[in-house]
């Protein structure tokens, strides 16, 4: 049969088989795989296989300059130069080789959504027939690159190499097809699982300059996803495979990733549904196969509009859900869905956008859970814990009694901590309370509210239980609508800025005591009677002609008018509004009155001065201007708004209400730390009014409408204090945005202004909510407003806030917002946090109703330029460049 090969190791420890005779065969290198050598097809143990490589590995070494040497080095370090020719049934034929690059290999991490990925070193898997410059080519650009490089030549040693390893990038030789069929070697790997995201080259002959380049469908076809050019340069070979790794593999990497994500989506206990931008139903888990009693198959590329739909919702509901989530915004609710046999199932639903490229909704993501209160539901849940606990009759009992143990352990508080043996149980406590609760005569929403969540529990399943446990937890607060702000790790700017607003109450020091001293003196001097103002000048006459343009330039008015705007302003607004006749007194009555709110005005605040309370005023007179709001108003309460926008921050002394709290003045004092600026600027403004008959503007009007003019006014300067900002916003858009967005998406609604203003005029509660919303958003108008204006109040606050940290310094008082350091404050990131957290909700909201594109546009292009400002690192208030001109 001929001679047996001998085995040698050589000083590399690099394993080779030689016969005693030169062998024919271009290759004499073989696949030494745990422990075993291939001889035609046959598996040998050799003794030294447990402590050398798995394959043939060609040690670190640089390239040599040429082909030829390069070849015959690859030849002498695998230990194969010399050939020896032997009987086919003797030969070793040698299949794969594997290259320990000499480039450090090291890990990247990549980041895809949420999830932090770790990509090992590339594998790469070389295809070719015979070893030539094309295929020393690509060994050398895995070895620059730092790829792992296996080298098989036959189409048997790659699917084996390729199970192994799974390689990444794969490179068959597609140049000549008299050694083997790439394409049939393609279609054999692409047969395999593990090929799904696998990119596959092919290595295609150059052709002639005069010659055609053949069509690439041939190899989409077959499998290929690229093909590459011939060309033995390792720099093009390099260029190429890395160009692939940052390409196809690093996105393949990627879409890896989401099998993970799909396994947690398949075991997640919540019904998840996945659907395209137009609905169609892209994705449903088991959970949600089991809650509507269909297959996967039943509804994968249906649109949710061929799904039977249940009769128990209201009309408009779907068209609510589709005009929320068409905006972006987030819904959720409750629902009810018809199963596949015919029952009709009530969930909690929460419908999530997921926008895409292009910056648009590409999915719509469905979290759904039984609402358990019906039969059907009931029912429907005891076979999803049937499900749960199959098995033994003894597991299925042990889970039901751990169930009822947690929930009664997890309630009963109080018989765990009582010592009395007889302590109440949870049913008859709850029974007891609800009893007490049923028999009031006068019942409060949230009282009904909580009546109706503790009858549910009683026969809720415990999951439900619980959530309908933290459900009470929550409305037992009485701040409702207010954010509770977490204690992550944040933005200082952000954190200082919203901490420092919306905190009404003292701030604590050091120790256990409040502070409190006397350092702000707010008391008035009397007031000299003033004068007549006599006709308005030209030049100011002229500005004033622009005045209902919102592009206004109020800085102009304060340059000419010697920092008295709020008069002249005022005048204007007043007259056009009709604020003399509604209140039937003398224009000679209204000036003396402006003029004494003016001069109540601090004209040493850099920011809180007259000419704020101007703007304001501008602000509310163009929201009042427009015809939805205006045809929701009543005359009463345009003149309560523009009176409101003109004394909402009289005397403001240029610090804020935790800075008065802190500091233990007169003012927090007298107003219990609640509030304490907002009820001080209403109650001076109406002592001042009503001080002297001269400019006493509501002298003439009957008491009643008096009364009712005066709440209208108090109501809408407490609301802009900030520490109940969230509660104005959330009340507005529940009881004003929504109601209005169903009625204009109704098909049974013409949508027409008039009806909806006529809905909200039936409701003085809606009015109260639209004034209050109006004032608020005009006494932060300043991102609104065009460029130039935007950044000078930027300026102003922020010198304002600067001087306030600097006397809490001085004083000793607890720093309110730190970041507002005039030396380390990045102007450009505060007014970011202060859009972020403030302004876009509370505009989009307003906008929805007022509808104000003008306004949009310049929030839009002041936030991008901030934004460029805070990427540049700039503190200032413009760019560089701008600064330099």
């Amino acid at each position: 049969m001929g001679c047996a090969p001998s085995i040698h190791v050589s000083h590399s420890g690099v394993i080779y088989c030689r016969d005693s005779e030169e062998s024919n065969s271009p290759h004499q290198t073989t696949t030494i795989s745990q422990g075993t050598t291939t001889l035609h097809g046959l598996f040998v143990k050799t003794d030294a296989a447990d402590s050398i490589p798995s394959v043939l590995a060609h040690q670190s070494r640089q390239p040599p300059p040429s082909a030829g040497p390069r070849r015959k080095e690859r030849r002498e370090s695998g230990g194969a130069s010399a050939r020896s020719r032997t009987p086919h049934c003797c030969s070793v034929e040698a299949e794969t080789q594997t290259s320990s690059s000499s480039a450090k290999a090291s890990t990247a991490e990549v980041q895809v959504g949420p999830m932090r990925l770790t990509q090992y070193p590339i594998q790469v898997l070389l295809i070719f027939a015979k070893e030539d410059n094309q295929s020393n080519g690509f060994w050398w650009a895995c070895d620059r690159a730092g790829y792992r490089c296996n080298v098989a030549w036959t189409l048997e040693s790659a699917l084996e190499c390729f199970l192994d390893k799974h390689q990444e990038i794969i490179v068959i030789d597609h140049r000549n097809s008299k050694y083997f069929d790439a394409e049939d070697i393609c279609r054999s790997i692409r047969a395999t699982e593990l090929s799904e995201h696998t990119v596959i080259l092919a290595v295609v002959p150059r052709t002639s300059a005069d010659q055609e380049e053949s069509s690439v469908l041939p190899l989409l076809d077959a499998g290929f996803d690229r093909q590459f050019m011939e060309n033995s340069s390792v720099t093009a070979c390099y260029n190429e495979l890395v160009q692939i790794e940052h390409g196809e593999v690093r996105s393949q990497f990627k879409l890896r990733a989401c099998n993970a994500v799909f396994t947690a989506l398949d075991h997640c206990q919540e019904a998840v549904e996945i659907t395209s931008e137009d609905h169609v139903i892209q994705y449903v888990n088991p959970a949600f196969e089991r809650m509507m009693g269909y297959c996967k198959g039943e509804l994968i590329g249906k649109e949710l509009t061929e799904l039977p739909k249940s009769d128990k919702n209201s009309a408009d509901l779907l068209d609510n859900i589709n005009t929320f989530i068409k905006k972006g915004k987030e819904w959720q609710g409750v629902y009810y869905a018809r199963r596949k046999s015919g029952d009709s199932i009530q969930q909690h639903v929460k419908i999530t956008p997921v926008v895409g490229q292009g910056g648009k909704i590409r999915h719509f993501v469905s979290l759904k859970r039984l609402h358990c209160t019906n039969e059907n539901n009931k029912q429907l849940y005891k076979s999803h814990r049937e499900d749960k606990y199959t098995g033994d009759n003894s597991q299925s009992e042990s889970g039901s009694y751990k169930c009822k143990n947690r929930r009664k352990d997890s309630v009963d508080v109080k018989s765990i901590t009582s010592q009395s043996s007889d302590a109440p149980s949870l049913q008859t406590r709850r029974y007891s309370s609800m009893a007490r609760i049923h028999s009031m005569t006068i019942e409060a929403p949230i009282t009904k509210v909580i009546n109706i969540i503790n009858a549910a529990q009683e026969n809720s399943p415990i999951t439900v239980a619980e959530a309908l446990d933290r459900v009470l937890e929550i409305l037992r607060t009485t701040e409702l609508y207010s954010p509770q702000l977490g204690t992550k790790d944040e933005d200082p700017h952000t954190s200082d800025l919203v901490g420092g607003l919306m905190n009404d109450g003292l701030r604590r020091l050091s120790g256990n005591e409040y502070v409190f001293s006397k350092n702000i003196n707010l008391s008035h001097t009397h007031l000299p009677v003033p004068n007549t103002i006599s006709d308005v000048p030209p030049c100011i006459a002229q500005l004033l002609d622009n005045e209902e343009s919102w592009d206004f330039n109020i800085f102009e008015l304060e340059a000419v008018t010697n920092k008295r705007p709020l008069v002249y302003l005022g005048l204007k607004v007043f007259a056009r509004f009709g604020v003399s006749e509604f209140l039937n007194c003398s224009e000679a009555t209204l000036r003396a009155w402006l003029q004494v709110i003016e001069a109540n005005y601090h004209s040493s605040n850099s920011y809180h001065n007259s000419t704020h309370a101007a703007d304001v005023l501008h602000a509310t007179a163009f929201f009042l201007g427009k015809e939805r709001v205006k045809g929701s108003l009543d005359h009463l309460d345009e003149v309560a708004a523009l009176i409101a926008a003109t004394i909402h921050d009289v005397d403001h002394p240029g610090r804020t209400n935790s800075f008065l709290c802190n500091a233990g003045s007169e003012l927090a004092v007298l107003y219990n730390d609640t509030a304490v600026l907002e009820s001080h600027h209403t109650a001076l403004a109406f002592q001042l009014t009503t001080k002297d008959s001269k400019y006493n503007i509501f002298k003439n009007i009957d008491r009643n409408r008096y009364r009712t003019l005066r709440q209208a006014i108090i109501d809408m300067v407490l609301a802009t204090e900030m520490t109940k900002h969230f509660e104005h916003v959330n009340k507005f858009v529940n009881s004003i945005n929504k109601p209005m967005a169903s009625e204009e998406t109704s098909p049974h609604s013409e949508g027409s202004d008039t009806e909806c203003t006529a809905n909200i005029k039936n409701f003085p509660d809606n009015q109260t909510l639209i004034k209050r919303m109006m004032i608020k958003c005009a006494d932060v108008a300043n991102p609104c407003r065009p460029l130039e204006l935007c950044i000078e109040w930027a300026g102003r606050i922020s010198e304002e806030y600067f001087a306030q940290t600097d006397e809490e310094k001085r004083q000793g008082l607890p720093v309110v917002m730190p970041v507002f350091d005039r030396n380390t404050c990045s102007i450009p990131k505060s007014q970011i946090s202060f859009i972020d957290y403030f302004i876009t909700d509370m505009f989009d909201a307003w906008d929805a109703f007022a509808h104000l594109p003008v306004l949009m546009q310049h929030l839009a292009n002041n936030y991008k330029h901030w934004k460029t400002l805070d990427d540049l690192k700039c503190k200032s208030l413009r760019l560089p460049s701008e600064n330099n001109n």
